[in-house]
């Protein structure tokens, strides 16, 4: 009766363990992860801290570059990719 009643409160821990992270799709066999791309920065939704200088030399660097692919983006500052991807998604 010991054993029985542990296999029961395993069988429910293990249940209430799954799916947390994303979602099982049911018209098919393999697990989807779940949309979790953000919003694409552009130049009407950057978000300061301060002047936005950051964000202008990184956009009219990549304007002057002709950058057209976020992920040619870099640099050590975060402003500056922003301003860089912002003008890559328009």
């Amino acid at each position: 009766m010991k054993k029985l009643l542990i296999l029961i409160i395993s069988g429910l821990i293990l249940a209430g363990c799954s799916g947390s992270d994303g979602y099982y799709n049911d018209s098919s066999d393999y697990y989807d992860e779940p949309d979790t791309r953000e919003t694409k920065i552009t130049r009407d939704n950057w978000e300061c801290t301060e002047d936005c200088s950051g964000h202008e030399a990184g956009y009219d660097w990549a304007e002057e570059k002709g950058i057209s692919d976020p992920d040619d983006c870099g640099g050590n500052s975060q402003s500056f990719i922003e301003g860089c991807e912002a003008y890559a998604n328009e």
